[in-house]
């Protein structure tokens, strides 16, 4: 009976979910483990409605002592991963600790993990973008053909997957050269085009314009279209 109610005991004592961006990356932010462990700790007694534990009873959990445990919440405090705020619980004032500045800095390192894949995948596309293009081309690209390139995603900011699908138009065109492909991606560029699929949908609405002109056989003079340049 003795080990059914400890059992119990221990289970409504419930768990912690503790992130693992700060599991796998406190070191990154500039933590220690005896620092990251007494975060821990503070954010256990917080979940359990202790807002303000003393130095005393977070030493009571690890093998720090009371000065060094004390010393510790000092430090993070000075280097920002925790802070002190002021509590009111009606007619009680008081204080407490907040882990806002922990998550913050966690915020900050998630936003530049991001940035850093998004230029990884957009420097990948980039090369894989010159090589789709001398397999359509048959053939290396030349200096100019090169420099061509680097403009449309340095200088124009045009997305590697816009330029995908230009070449892809030129293709389906058999206008094979960059002057067209940068027709194309001036024309989308002018009417809002930002993502492949309304790409794709601004050229099925031009070819099949195109393709009623030949049809009803009218040369129409003074509308632009770039499926219709040379």
């Amino acid at each position: 009976m003795l080990k059914k109610e400890k059992m119990i005991e221990w289970f409504e004592q419930g768990s912690l979910s503790i992130p693992r961006l700060l599991l796998n990356n406190y070191v990154t932010l500039g933590l220690n483990e005896i620092e990251f462990m007494l975060i821990i700790h503070v954010h256990s007694y917080i979940e359990k409605g202790n807002n303000f534990p003393t130095p005393n009873e977070i030493a009571s959990r690890m093998t720090l002592p009371v000065n060094q445990c004390t010393d510790t919440l000092r430090k993070l405090l000075q280097k920002g991963f925790l802070k002190i705020e002021e509590s009111d619980n009606g007619s009680v004032r008081g204080e407490r600790y907040s882990l806002q500045p922990l998550w913050e800095k966690m915020l900050i390192l998630f936003l530049q993990d991001s940035k850093e894949e998004d230029k990884q995948n957009r420097r990948s596309l980039e090369s894989r973008l010159y090589s789709l293009f001398e397999s359509e081309f048959g053939r290396p690209l030349s200096p100019i053909e090169i420099e061509t390139l680097s403009i449309w995603l340095d200088q124009e900011n045009h997305d590697p997957l816009l330029i995908k699908a230009a070449l892809r138009e030129a293709v389906l065109s058999g206008k094979m050269n960059f002057r067209y492909i940068d027709r194309i991606l001036f024309e989308w560029k002018r009417n809002g085009v930002t993502s492949v699929e309304k790409a794709n949908e601004y050229g099925q609405r031009v070819r099949q314009h195109q393709q009623s002109k030949i049809r009803q056989n009218q040369a129409k003079t003074g509308s632009f279209h770039w499926l219709e340049q040379e």
